[in-house]
């Protein structure tokens, strides 16, 4: 069967436009998978851009969620679809894992980031999200049915603008002790720099529904496992004897994503700065 776009970026803006429409139409992976014909397992795969789309493929999830599947192919992965706000998702050229530009979010998803800070996912409501967006509480359904999508999304941004970071940032290590330093430090900067997104998913995971927990808490996972391994592969290479490389990769995990709670723009210190040293810090940890 023909595959959909074979170039990377483009797959995974199928993938996520589909996921977005699923979310905006308030259909849980199961029930999608249901009417699709096919595990969850394989349309969370679909969702996650780890598996192509064919021709066929899009055509039966296209019907599943009553949408045309030329539409998918033309969109831009956005809450709001205005191809004026949507020139990319996150621009990731070869060495842009230290550029934290202002994500290409929509002001629903702006505001409800503002809301879920202020006064968490139970606190917030549609009209204080409405509110923060300078919109009508009409205008915030008519694009996100549910207060629960608006917290999917934010998570799978989060997630998505995390993970290619830390791949990227791996990727240009030469020696298994660099590739730690420089995960450690694409983890501390990210905590710094994406602070709310980084909060929110730290204190709002157990607000998530069934299937996206499940499918969010995999990603977090793998998260920890890209550094326990550069971890491990470190520790080999210079022949030490560490019995519990997954406790070692918790803790420097947790001196990471604590910047996100103490860190401020306006401290003597700069996230660049804090994130170099923290990379630095991972090393001498393991050496020690």
């Amino acid at each position: 069967m023909t595959e959909i776009g074979n170039h990377r970026d483009d797959q995974h803006e199928l993938a996520l436009a589909i996921h977005q429409t699923r979310i905006s139409k308030g259909l849980s992976l199961r029930e999608f998978a249901n009417r699709v014909g096919v595990s969850p397992a394989t349309l969370s795969a679909i969702e996650n851009g780890k598996t192509g789309i064919s021709v066929r493929r899009l055509q039966e999830i296209s019907l599943a969620l009553d949408e045309s599947a030329a539409s998918f192919l033309t969109r831009r992965v956005s809450g709001i679809e205005t191809p004026e706000n949507n020139e990319g998702f996150i621009s990731r050229s070869e060495n842009d894992w230290r550029n934290f530009a202002p994500l290409p979010i929509d002001p629903i998803l702006a505001g409800a980031v503002k809301a879920f800070v202020l006064t968490g996912y139970h606190g917030a409501t549609m009209r204080s999200i409405a509110q923060f967006a300078k919109m009508s509480v009409p205008g915030v359904y008519h694009h996100y049915p549910t207060k629960q999508a608006l917290l999917v999304r934010i998570l799978d941004i989060t997630m998505f603008d995390l993970t290619w970071r830390l791949r990227q940032a791996r990727g240009q290590a030469k020696e298994p002790a660099e590739a730690v330093a420089l995960v450690v430090e694409a983890l501390t900067l990210f905590h710094a720099k994406r602070r709310d997104l980084a909060f929110i998913g730290a204190s709002e995971m157990r607000s998530l529904e069934s299937d996206d927990y499940q499918r969010i808490a995999q990603q977090r996972h793998e998260v920890q496992q890209l550094l326990n391994s550069e971890i491990l592969a470190a520790i080999n290479s210079e022949g030490l004897n560490v019995p519990n490389t997954q406790e070692v990769g918790r803790a420097v995990t947790s001196m990471c994503i604590s910047v996100a709670q103490w860190y401020r723009p306006d401290g003597p210190t700069s996230p660049e700065e804090i994130a170099s040293r923290y990379g630095q810090f991972a090393i001498r940890l393991l050496l020690a």
